[in-house]
């Protein structure tokens, strides 16, 4: 380890500090078979004109939407951000805030997460929100603890049409808490309500619901919730931020707790990361939510204050009192979030909204005019939807990147029943002169 800089004698007493005899015994746990036992396979060191040459270079590999037309989404979508929001996050009053661990004198920083709750209480219908989570994915997981943590229950009800690395992220977060997960089929890009009907009975903590779903549809939400309620869970709902200009709000179709990727509100795809969750629930269950919450109050004065509140993470209570281990502060994203839905505001929400409804509606009837290629599900959809081809997808794909288009996603890497299946999406970013080029070259393809 010739990066540690410290010194035999300083190692020896380190060392003998925690008890052991060498730096092997720091890694006992870690099974033989899978260490590396060799250097690293890195050049030697560079002088920093070689470095930043380098480090271009292996950027220039990466290809961006501003060189493609993409029409790739499944969680991360573009969206056109205002450019006011990357100035404003530039100063660095607002790029270097971190967690306020003394909270009351970080006033700034505590009005713009109290406004961040504000805005996804009014686009969710919830009564409150948390300052921000890891990511969509990361929430929901959360979500699910919070509805076991009310009920006193442990069986959690998701439907296979929520995202799948989603789904995946549960699988790692509940079973070490004692919490069973069941998955319930879908039909024709809808749940199966059949199956979710034989599965939901009493000890069913809560059900997770995406709309718009996985494939983009939408429509089940309402029907699903009065299913749970009549057994005493909770409705947990994922749902995409930019979808809820035009549909109902997750409080007006009755869900507990909403959950959802803040991505699509003034961050841009970076490649996956870093990205915020948003958490919001019904009032009762304030005490159980995960992270931080940030309060209004007065000062002795009588003068308008924030506070950071109810926060019931590890560091700052009990361990084994903490409703999680939520620390890292997502106030930089969040506050990028802010801004730019601050700046739409409710009518230009519901603009963007209807601008990605009516270009991925256009995309899809001329995609399906195709020869050997159709919608594959008749429910109403909003900017995604699912392609069903005669040709690979994989060779469509392929063929689309040669001509510097980003096609859909291969449904088959998640769900085998859905071979020879693409998932499409269509922003506002979109132009109809992109989007038929994009027809134009399936057309050619098939």
């Amino acid at each position: 380890m010739n990066f540690v800089p410290n010194t035999d004698s300083q190692k020896e007493r380190l060392l003998a500090r925690i008890g052991v005899k060498a730096m092997e015994d720091l890694f006992a746990d870690v099974p033989k078979e899978v260490r590396l036992n060799r250097s690293l396979d890195i050049r030697g060191g560079m002088s920093e004109q070689e470095l930043v040459k380098h480090v271009k270079g292996l950027a220039n590999q990466n290809k961006t939407v501003e060189e493609y037309t993409s029409f790739l989404g499944a969680g991360a979508y573009e969206h056109y951000i205002p450019s006011f929001v990357d100035q404003l996050l530039l100063r660095s009053e607002f790029y270097t805030a971190y967690t306020p661990y003394q909270p009351e004198i970080s006033q700034g920083t505590l009005q713009a997460i109290y406004e961040y709750q504000t805005l996804v209480c009014e686009i969710t219908g919830m009564d409150v929100a948390n300052a921000s989570m890891y990511d969509g994915a990361s929430a929901l997981a959360e979500a699910a603890l919070m509805a076991c943590d009310a009920t006193r229950r442990n069986k959690v009800l998701v439907m296979q049409t929520v995202h799948p690395e989603y789904r995946e992220v549960l699988k790692t977060y509940l079973p070490p808490r004692g919490v069973e997960l069941i998955e319930i089929p879908f039909k024709d890009g809808m749940t199966d309500m059949a199956a979710l009907e034989a599965q939901l009975r009493e000890g069913i903590a809560g059900v997770l619901v995406q709309t718009p779903n996985f494939f983009g549809n939408i429509g089940e939400a309402e029907e699903i919730t009065l299913a749970v309620h009549a057994q005493g869970a909770l409705m947990v709902m994922a749902v995409n931020p930019v979808s809820l200009g035009l549909l109902k709000t997750p409080g007006e179709c009755g869900a507990d707790i909403v959950v959802g990727e803040g991505q699509v509100f003034g961050n841009p795809l970076n490649f996956g990361g870093p990205y915020l969750g948003f958490l919001a629930c019904r009032d009762k269950y304030v005490r159980r939510m995960p992270g931080r919450i940030v309060g209004a109050t007065s000062d002795k004065n009588g003068k308008k204050g924030y506070v950071l509140t109810l926060q019931a993470r590890e560091q700052h209570i009990r361990r084994e009192k903490a409703t999680s281990n939520i620390c890292s502060n997502e106030a930089l994203c969040a506050l990028a979030f802010t801004m730019h839905l601050s700046a739409l505001g409710r009518t230009g929400l519901t603009e963007l909204a209807y601008l990605n409804l009516q270009n991925a509606h256009y995309a899809a009837r001329e995609i399906a005019k195709i020869p050997g290629m159709s919608l594959a599900f008749s429910q109403p959809f909003f900017h995604e939807f699912v392609v069903k081809t005669t040709l690979e997808p994989s060779k469509i794909n392929e063929s689309l990147l040669k001509d510097r288009i980003i096609g859909g996603l291969d449904l088959a890497r998640f769900y085998p029943e859905l071979d020879h299946h693409l998932l499409f999406c269509v922003t506002e970013t979109k132009s109809k002169a992109e989007i038929d080029r994009l027809v134009a070259r399936l057309g050619e393809i098939q």
